[in-house]
C-alpha cells in the first residue's frame, strides 16, 4: 500500500500533511541561520511547537479546519521567512519588536530583495500551490475530499499534545538565561524562542536616576578623570562639522584594488590628520539614525529597538544643546525625508536649531532615498557658508547617503574600474559606491578649504555602520573579503569603522591605536572645545586622554558582547563559552577579557537604559 493511500485511509491527513510541510520549511530556515546545527535539531526543537498548535486545531475546529491549517501554515511561514531575512540583514534573531519597522520596509525594498537567495522562496511553494487549488472550485473540492476534514481521536491528540508541550518546556526552560540570542534560538527552536520573547518580562528594574552619576559610570568603565587633559580647549570656539559616511568600513582606508586607491580623499585626510583605526560602530535597529543618536548624546542605543522609536520623546542631554549653551548655531543635513525613522522627533529631542531634509534638497539626481551626495554637499555648503558668515560659531552634522545598501549605483556614478573578479557581486558594488561617496566628499572638502571654513573648524569624519555583513555575503563575496584582509573576514572587521579628526590647533598627524566607538565622539569633541562635562552624564570618553576602553555592543552582535583594549568578545550561552576576536593575532593565547568586564559592560548598558528612560518627556504642545 502506497504512502499516499495510507494517508488517504487515515484520519490524520491534515495533521500529517502539514507536519511534513513544516519540517521542510524549518530546515530551510535553520540552514540559512544556524552554522553547524545538528541535523536532528530542527525536529526536536521545532516539531513539538508545531504539534501543540496542530492538536489545538484538531480539538477546537470541526468546521473550516483546512482553512485554519492553511492560516497557521501561512503565519508560521511568515515568521520563519522574517527570521531568515532579518538575520541576513542584521545578523540577529527577529522578534515582535521588528513590527515597528514594517513602515520602513518599502523604503529599503532594494536592500531586502538583494538578500534573497532563490532557495528561500521554496518556503512559500506549498502556499502558492494550495492557494491555486483553492481558488478553483473543482480542485478545491478535490483538496477537501483528500483531507476528508476528519479529526484525530481525542486520546491520540491528548498524548501528542502532552508530549509535545513537555518538549517545548524542556527546550525553553533551561535556555531562558542565555545571553546570546542566536544560541538561545538554536537551543529553544525558532518558534519557541519567538513565543518566549513575547511572554518574558520586558523590563528589568531601572536603577534610580539619582544613583547614576558620572563618577559611578567612570568607575564601571575603569577610567579616571585626567588632571590636565591633553588638547583641552585647543580649539575653543571653533566651528564644528561632523560628517557621517554611509556604510563606510575601516578597511577602505588605504585600500587598493590592483594598485588603484578606492578612497583617495579619505586616505589623504587620514594621513594629514588624526586617524583612529580601532574605532567601532555602536548602532542597532535604526542603523544611520541610531548613529546620529549615539554621536549626539553619548548614550547607548536601547535593547532590541531603534533609539528614534524609544527615546525621541525624551528631553535628551545632547551635543547640540551643549554647544548652544556656548553660543553655537546648530543644524543637521540629510537628503532623506525627515519622518523616515522618526527623525523629526529625534531632532526635536536633540535640540537642533534646524534640520534640512528632502524638502530642502529636492528630487534632483535621486539615488535610493533622495538626492545624491553631490547634491547633498553642493546645497549644504551654501547653508554652511551662511552660518560661517554669521557672528557665532556653528555645528553642522552632515549625513551622506548614496553609498547605501545594496550599493547599486546608476552607471554615471560608477567611476571606479573594477577588475572582473569584483564585478556583479555585492563587494564590488560596495567598492563602487564608496569610491563615488569619496569622490563627492573630496569636492565638498575642497569647497570648505577654498572658502576658508576648513581651517576655522574642527572636522570629524566617521562611518555610521557596517556595509558588508558577513552573514549577507555569498561564498564569492567572503572569498573577496579574505583577499582584502589576508584572513577570514570576522565580526571585529565587520563593525570596524574609521574616525578621522581634523583640528586646527592639533596639527600633528597621527595614527592612534586607542580603542573607541561612536559614543566617544561627544566627549572627545568637548575636550577639544574646552567644555567641561562634569555635570553632563555621558557614557563615552575622551579618546585623547584615555587608553583603556570598555565598549558594550548591542544588536548586530549578541547581548553581552563588548570590546576592550585587546579584543572583541562574543558570549556563548554564557561568558565561559564565549569567543574572542583579538586585535593582534599574536595575543590570541593571552587572557583577552574577564568575567568582570563582561558584567561591567552589561551594567553600563543597564545604567544608560535607566538614565534615558527616566528623563522627562518633551511637553506636548
Amino acid at each position: 500500500m502506497s504512502l499516499l493511500h495510507r494517508i488517504r485511509q487515515s484520519n490524520t491527513k491534515p495533521f500529517v500533511f502539514f507536519s511534513i510541510i513544516m519540517v521542510l520549511k524549518i530546515y530551510i530556515a535553520w540552514l540559512a541561520i544556524f552554522d553547524g546545527a545538528q541535523p536532528w535539531g530542527p525536529l526536536l526543537k521545532e516539531i513539538p511547537f508545531i504539534w501543540v498548535t496542530f492538536c489545538l486545531i484538531e480539538w477546537f475546529s470541526s468546521k473550516r479546519k483546512i482553512g485554519i491549517y492553511l492560516a497557521v501554515n501561512l503565519i508560521i511561514t511568515a515568521v520563519l521567512f522574517a527570521a531568515i531575512m532579518y538575520y541576513k540583514y542584521y545578523g540577529v534573531m527577529v522578534t515582535y519588536h521588528a513590527l515597528q519597522q514594517v513602515n520602513q520596509v518599502t523604503a529599503v525594498k532594494n536592500s531586502v530583495f538583494s538578500l534573497l537567495d532563490p532557495y528561500y522562496l521554496f518556503i512559500f511553494l506549498d502556499i502558492i500551490v494550495l492557494g491555486f487549488w483553492l481558488i478553483r472550485k473543482k480542485r478545491a473540492h478535490k483538496l477537501k475530499s483528500f483531507f476528508n476534514l476528519s479529526q484525530i481521536r481525542g486520546s491520540v491528540a491528548a498524548v501528542i499534545f502532552a508530549i509535545s508541550f513537555a518538549l517545548c518546556i524542556f527546550n525553553i526552560w533551561p535556555n531562558r538565561a542565555s545571553m546570546n540570542e542566536i544560541k538561545q534560538a538554536e537551543q529553544m527552536g525558532i518558534l519557541n524562542y519567538e513565543t518566549f520573547v513575547i511572554f518574558k518580562s520586558k523590563e528589568s528594574e531601572l536603577t534610580d536616576k539619582k544613583e547614576i552619576t558620572q563618577a559611578k559610570i567612570n568607575d564601571i568603565k575603569g577610567i579616571a578623570p585626567v588632571a590636565e587633559p591633553v588638547h583641552f580647549g585647543a580649539d575653543q570656539g571653533k566651528n564644528v562639522i561632523i560628517i557621517q559616511m554611509e556604510s563606510f568600513q575601516n578597511f577602505l582606508i588605504d585600500f587598493k584594488v590592483d594598485g588603484q586607491e578606492v578612497t583617495p580623499t579619505m586616505n589623504k585626510i587620514a594621513r594629514d590628520n588624526i586617524y583612529f583605526k580601532h574605532f567601532y560602530q555602536m548602532v542597532g535597529q535604526g542603523n544611520t539614525s541610531d548613529a546620529e543618536f549615539v554621536v549626539n548624546t553619548s548614550f547607548y542605543i536601547p535593547y532590541n529597538e531603534a533609539a528614534t522609536q524609544n527615546y525621541a520623546s525624551k528631553q535628551l542631554p545632547s551635543l547640540p544643546k551643549l554647544l548652544q549653551a556656548q553660543g553655537y548655531d546648530t543644524a543637521t543635513f540629510h537628503t532623506n525625508v525627515v519622518d523616515f525613522w522618526n527623525r523629526r522627533s529625534l531632532y526635536d529631542a536633540l535640540g537642533f536649531d534646524r534640520f534640512y531634509d528632502k524638502t530642502y534638497f529636492g528630487s534632483e539626481d535621486t539615488v535610493f532615498f533622495g538626492p545624491s551626495d553631490e547634491v547633498l554637499y553642493t546645497k549644504t555648503i551654501d547653508e554652511i557658508q551662511k552660518m560661517h558668515d554669521a557672528d557665532r560659531p556653528f555645528y553642522a552634522h552632515v549625513l551622506s547617503m548614496t553609498a547605501h545598501h545594496p550599493f547599486t549605483l546608476p552607471d554615471d556614478k560608477r567611476l571606479f574600474p573594477l577588475p572582473e573578479r569584483y564585478q556583479d557581486n555585492m563587494v564590488g558594488d560596495y567598492i563602487q559606491a564608496q569610491n563615488y561617496a569619496d569622490h563627492a566628499l573630496g569636492e565638498f572638502i575642497e569647497e570648505l578649504k577654498q572658502r576658508g571654513i576648513w581651517d576655522d573648524s574642527i572636522i570629524m569624519i566617521y562611518g555610521d555602520h557596517l556595509g558588508l555583513p558577513m552573514y549577507s555575503l555569498d561564498k564569492h563575496g567572503l572569498e573577496l573579503m579574505k583577499e582584502i584582509y589576508g584572513k577570514e573576514y570576522s565580526y571585529i572587521d565587520m563593525i570596524n569603522i574609521p574616525l578621522i579628526v581634523s583640528a586646527p590647533n592639533v596639527s600633528e598627524p597621527a595614527v592612534l591605536d586607542t580603542i573607541g566607538g561612536q559614543i566617544d565622539i561627544l566627549p572627545t569633541l568637548a575636550n577639544l572645545l574646552g567644555i567641561s562635562l562634569d555635570q553632563h552624564i555621558h557614557f563615552g570618553q575622551d579618546l585623547f586622554n584615555q587608553t583603556y576602553n570598555l565598549l558594550p555592543q548591542r544588536y548586530y552582535l549578541p547581548s553581552g558582547s563588548f570590546l576592550n583594549d585587546k579584543a572583541l568578545f562574543l558570549p556563548g550561552v554564557e561568558y565561559q563559552d564565549g569567543i574572542h576576536f583579538p586585535f593582534n593575532e599574536s595575543n590570541a593565547t593571552q587572557n583577552l577579557s574577564t568575567k568582570k568586564e563582561y558584567d561591567r559592560a552589561l551594567q553600563l548598558l543597564h545604567l544608560s537604559d535607566s538614565y534615558v528612560r527616566q528623563l522627562p518627556d518633551i511637553p506636548l504642545e
